[in-house]
């Protein structure tokens, strides 16, 4: 998501450059634009009638935003398809717009059929589809499989292990030390 139909100008010393327009993203510098981007955005999700069909977990249905990411999870690509219209048409509203060369949808189900489509049509943009994502360093898969976070859980503690191998085994460390090194990963 981005803002659009934004302006600026430049002041250097006295002078005050000519306006022009912000293309890509907030206004640099400004303390208030992403509090502003967030208020705009949060105001268009809870504007959305979100689709009774959608995904559900732990009671509620999924739309997953941190900053500009947001994630609509869905148990179809009709289900995802007219959430997304549905958010596309709000945040319209408030002078928002989907950022189409970073959007991909995924349908979340164990149903190896769903979501065979390639390719959708939200708004005026094509989307991708993916087959995982990853969400505030989590592996997001369309099977629901966690099998992906294990692997990657696990690959991190290794290259963290292997990051202070040295210390662990060094004699210049007491046993006490090292052994607050090693809860601390």
């Amino acid at each position: 998501m981005r803002v659009t139909e934004t302006y600026s100008r430049v002041r250097v010393g006295k002078n005050l450059s000519d306006m022009f327009r912000i293309r890509n993203g907030l206004k640099p510098g400004d303390a208030l634009s992403p509090l502003l981007f967030n208020f705009a955005l949060d105001y268009a999700i809870r504007r959305v009638l979100v689709n009774q069909d959608g995904l559900k977990l732990n009671g509620t249905h999924q739309l997953l935003v941190y900053a500009d990411d947001v994630n609509i999870l869905g148990g179809s690509v009709h289900t995802v398809k007219e959430n997304a219209e549905a958010l596309v048409i709000a945040t319209k509203e408030n002078g928002l717009e989907v950022n189409a060369d970073k959007t991909n949808y995924m349908v979340r189900s164990r149903d190896q059929n769903a979501g065979q489509s390639h390719r959708i049509r939200i708004d005026n943009c094509f989307c991708e589809k993916a087959e995982q994502f990853q969400y505030l360093g989590t592996n997001l898969t369309n099977q629901n499989s966690i099998h992906e976070e294990v692997k990657s859980g696990l690959q991190s503690g290794k290259a963290c292990y292997h990051s202070v191998q040295n210390l662990l085994s060094s004699s210049l460390l007491s046993k006490n030390l090292k052994t607050k090194i090693y809860t601390v990963l």
